[in-house]
């Protein structure tokens, strides 16, 4: 079998990576777009705190959450091994306890149901978030819970590429164009070169929706800016620090090993493919995260990474074959989870492109709803 992916993102990655384990034969093709938001994402794996809390969706993300240890293992096997990824646990945190006992309700109910991942859950009393993260607001409670994860989603997304250009796999640089024959999908044309193919993953984010309209099939996604903030502290231990996960608001701080913090995001419906920085948006991740860290007002702004998310209109991903359209699978619509879920979600694309029956139920996210 013929497989060709449109879009490198981690989605991509991850669908190439399974492509080449299921026997195929593989082609990765990328524009290299400003804006991609696998590269500008921040990188929380706490999918128990989550907005979304769709049935759907949580069954797809905690599936997601467990797969990840297996597959970075089998990456290590292959000689991927510099991946960032820890087990570094998460906080929310609030003006008092009172204030988390939902978060606490929320983590008590997973637990009970089964979900393990969770960890330990702890509650903290004002000061207590602090002597974990040493920038926050002293006067700060918090819930504590042990199984969340940061990760690089750039190093992931790498070791997903080399891992399967390694075994065979084709990458491309070019506009991608879906080629047709009638409502069958036969390959793409790079640089007006045909490239043919038994099936295309289009795995190509926001952009998605241009390639589709060819086909006439209109994707209720479109793309959402996200501008988020890289803060230095010199000669500072944060490679233990636990991620500041979302749950009173939208904003979120999490640190890496190299005495980086990342702070952000905004959420910037409506702003198309304009992947420019903004004054407003850095005014705005700096106001709302120095509230409660503000520890951090005297760290250094060392970079300012723009996303664009893709974003479905109800919050769920786009997965699966569109009707009728024949050798064409959709995987994108992850929107601001696309790092926690993004891997497993191309492994799902990998099994319906190759006729596999996927491991979870995915009929919640037909690309055409």
């Amino acid at each position: 079998m013929k497989a060709i992916v449109v879009g490198a993102g981690i989605a991509g990655a991850s669908a190439a990576f399974h492509l080449v384990e299921f026997g195929a034969e593989v082609s990765v093709i990328d524009n290299n777009a400003t804006g991609r938001a696998t590269l500008a994402g921040a990188g929380i794996i706490c999918p128990w705190l989550s907005h979304n809390r769709d049935r759907h969706y949580q069954e797809l993300s905690f599936a997601a959450f467990r797969y990840y240890p297996g597959l970075l293992a089998r990456l290590a096997a292959a000689g991927q091994s510099n991946i960032e990824y820890d087990l570094v646990g998460g906080l929310a945190v609030g003006e008092s306890r009172q204030q988390l006992d939902p978060v606490v309700r929320r983590l008590e109910n997973h637990l009970t149901n089964g979900v393990k991942e969770v960890g330990e859950v702890r509650v903290l009393d004002q000061g207590g978030p602090k002597r974990l993260f040493p920038y926050l607001d002293s006067r700060l409670a918090g819930v504590y819970l042990s199984g969340a994860a940061r990760l690089s989603g750039e190093s992931v997304r790498t070791a997903l590429l080399d891992a399967a250009c390694a075994s065979g796999v084709e990458l491309l640089s070019g506009e991608a164009v879906l080629e047709q024959s009638g409502k069958t999908v036969t390959g793409i044309r790079i640089d007006g070169e045909l490239i043919a193919a038994d099936v295309v993953v289009l795995a190509a984010g926001a952009w998605s929706v241009n390639l589709c309209r060819p086909l006439r099939l209109e994707l209720a996604l479109e793309a959402q800016r996200g501008q988020i903030l890289h803060l230095k502290v010199p000669d500072a231990n944060t490679g233990k620090y636990p991620v500041i996960v979302p749950v009173l608001n939208d904003y979120y701080l999490l640190a890496f090993r190299d005495s980086r913090i990342v702070i952000g995001a905004t959420r910037e419906t409506g702003s198309g493919f304009d992947a420019r920085v903004t004054a407003g948006g850095v005014a705005e991740v700096l106001r709302e995260c120095l509230e409660i860290a503000p520890g951090l007002s005297t760290a250094t702004l060392a970079e300012i990474r723009v996303g664009l998310r893709p974003m479905s209109n109800d919050g769920l991903p786009l997965l699966g074959r569109p009707r009728g359209v024949d050798r064409l699978v959709i995987a994108t619509g992850m929107g601001r989870y696309g790092l926690t879920v993004g891997p497993y979600v191309g492994r799902l694309a990998a099994q319906i492109a190759v006729g596999q029956t996927p491991e979870i139920d995915v009929g919640a996210f037909t690309p055409e709803r």
